[in-house]
């Protein structure tokens, strides 16, 4: 069940209302969970469960995607808008320094959280930020890719395709080394929250101008990489530890880019473990 809250971010026009939609379950100390470009809170459905067991899971849609409305004009959706936007949403829900975790552009985000220290702990799965020029175009092609042919297909074939593991795989094998683990109605969902997400192209474009370059010092970090991530290759999680030196870096065997859904066992011990 999801639920909204609306709280005013800084701008130069002077405070703008924002609205962001999040699913809070479990107890513990506060984990705030975020997902990757044109996807939605429902990304972490595989962990959820688990996470709950011991946190207090926050899993928000990030503004413009899934069921948060997009950014009111006068902010943009670069990196540092929406750090503050979650800066704001921490204090709406009065969560003192949650610990975060976060997959792709939420990986990015979780690390600017941490890098402003308003978390206790990052844990970052295939984070984008730590890329080349050509691994940046290869990885921006590829989301274009798959934002056109989710808003060309007709629903009732993508239904159609999501009945079998080979159509599943058609749909989704760019970000999940195993698609066929998806359900039907999980792989109807997020091929609709890809079509209709209004921040997908503003976002997009403000990722050409990020290069993560900066330490996270003085909280644990861990970055995390699927063995057959095939949109933000490995390599950069060698990148990512050579700039965040006391990071954990830990290899997910099997884990495309969305790990939580390849081995939801795996990736809920290594946010729990990095998150102490």
């Amino acid at each position: 069940m999801s639920t909204t809250v609306s709280f005013k971010v800084p701008s130069a026009q002077g405070p703008q209302p924002v609205t962001v939609s999040y699913a809070r379950v479990g107890r513990g100390e506060p984990l705030l969970l975020l997902h990757g470009i044109g996807h939605h809170r429902q990304a972490w459905d595989p962990v959820v469960d688990i996470l709950a067991t011991e946190r207090d899971v926050i899993a928000v849609d990030l503004p413009g995607f899934g069921a948060s409305p997009g950014l009111p004009e006068g902010l943009s959706y670069d990196l540092a808008t929406t750090t503050s936007v979650f800066g704001a949403f921490c204090e709406a829900l009065e969560l003192d320094r949650p610990h975060v975790a976060g997959n792709s552009l939420g990986g990015l985000l979780a690390l600017e959280l941490g890098r402003e220290q308003l978390v206790r702990s990052v844990t970052a799965l295939s984070p984008a930020g730590f890329w080349s020029r050509a691994e940046r175009r290869y990885a921006f092609g590829v989301l274009l890719a798959m934002r056109h042919i989710s808003r060309r297909l007709p629903l009732p074939l993508v239904e159609q395709l999501s009945r079998s593991a080979a159509g599943r795989t058609m749909l989704t094998s760019t970000i999940y080394a195993r698609p066929g683990l998806r359900s039907p109605e999980a792989v109807v969902a997020e091929t609709l929250a890809l079509a209709r997400a209004t921040g997908f192209d503003a976002t997009l474009r403000a990722g050409t101008a990020v290069q993560f370059g900066d330490d996270v010092p003085g909280l644990p970090v861990t970055v995390a990489w699927g063995t057959r991530d095939m949109l933000l290759v490995r390599r950069q999680g060698v990148r990512a530890k050579q700039i965040i030196p006391r990071a954990r870096l830990v290899r997910l065997p099997g884990c495309g880019h969305c790990p939580m859904n390849d081995d939801p066992a795996l990736v809920a011990r290594v946010i729990l473990d990095g998150s102490r």
